[in-house]
């Protein structure tokens, strides 16, 4: 196999489930267009099930692009399985995919096999090290970590080309600059309601907040960034206004640059709306519109 180049995405890019979860013909086609719009990186997450194939039906329908796992559950996957079809989707499609790898959380895990969930940072520590030991090992500038904390932070500038932050602010984006230092890549997703109506945008966001502020994690993020407990118990306005941007194209614009003079060399936006089953293709076009006079997507 050739030599490989560092996959590091710049400017902006797309983190959608409906690219993961949706019908593969109609994903392939939304897919189509976010590469003529210019999106550097296309982000997908992934609960288990065949999440290399919607990685591999992304590429197929892409030409520049950058598809990424944001990310691949370590608990639900074989590493020697992930690093064969790595070799393979490397070899077919020119150094476009970035392998995003993340512990998720316990009660996800747990929920198949009770108790499978332990020591999330040996954990990762010994899928890299099987990454690593593979017959085509996938570089470590070729996969990103989710890290939010300290210690997954510096595993992510130690054994990987950096970090893929979800669910973050703009500060924390620049705590997490100066623990991974100046090299390693910082790619955080935001997330966005292209609303001007304070009411809906904020029902929105709260609906899609409620969930993943059920998991320590996340929840106590937001306390150790300044928020109350009463703000995260019941998703403040102030909360949801900190890790959702709504409003106009030049509101998200506005976050994304807070982001990236943070530190962060690439943001994925997810797009909110009150359907979560349709491709919000409206909205990509309008952030892809935006967004390309600004960063050159």
């Amino acid at each position: 196999m050739t030599a490989h180049r560092p996959l590091r995405p710049t400017g902006v890019g797309v983190w959608s489930h409906h690219l993961r979860y949706g019908d593969p013909g109609r994903t392939a086609e939304a897919a189509a267009e976010l590469d003529e719009l210019g999106f550097t990186a296309l982000w997908i997450p992934d609960t288990g099930g065949p999440v290399l194939e919607a990685v591999e039906n992304l590429l197929k329908a892409t030409e520049h692009t950058l598809i990424a796992t944001g990310v691949l559950n370590l608990w639900m996957h074989d590493p020697a399985e992930v690093a064969a079809t790595y070799a393979e989707l490397r070899a077919a499609h020119s150094d476009r995919f970035l392998l995003g790898i993340g512990v998720s959380q316990a009660a996800v895990v747990d929920a198949a096999e009770p108790g499978r969930y332990r020591k999330p940072l040996a954990a990762m520590g010994a899928y890299l090290d099987d990454l690593d030991a593979a017959p085509v090992p996938v570089p470590s500038d070729h996969r990103v970590l989710a890290a939010i904390g300290p210690k997954m932070l510096k595993l992510s500038a130690e054994r990987a080309g950096g970090a893929h932050p979800y669910l973050i602010i703009p500060e924390n984006t620049r705590e997490a600059r100066e623990i991974l230092g100046t090299g390693p890549l910082l790619a955080p997703e935001q997330t966005v309601v292209l609303s001007d109506d304070a009411d809906e945008a904020r029902a929105i966001g709260r609906e899609f907040l409620s969930g993943y502020l059920a998991f320590a994690t996340y929840a106590n993020k937001m306390l150790q960034s300044g928020f109350s407990a009463e703000d995260v118990d019941t998703v403040s306005d102030r909360l949801v206004d900190a890790l959702v941007a709504w409003g106009d194209e030049d509101a998200i614009v506005r976050r994304v640059d807070e982001h990236l003079a943070a530190g962060a060399d690439h943001v994925a936006l997810q797009v909110l709306t009150g359907d979560l089953q349709e491709l919000p293709m409206q909205q990509w076009r309008r952030l892809g519109a935006a967004l390309g006079d600004r960063y050159g997507t």
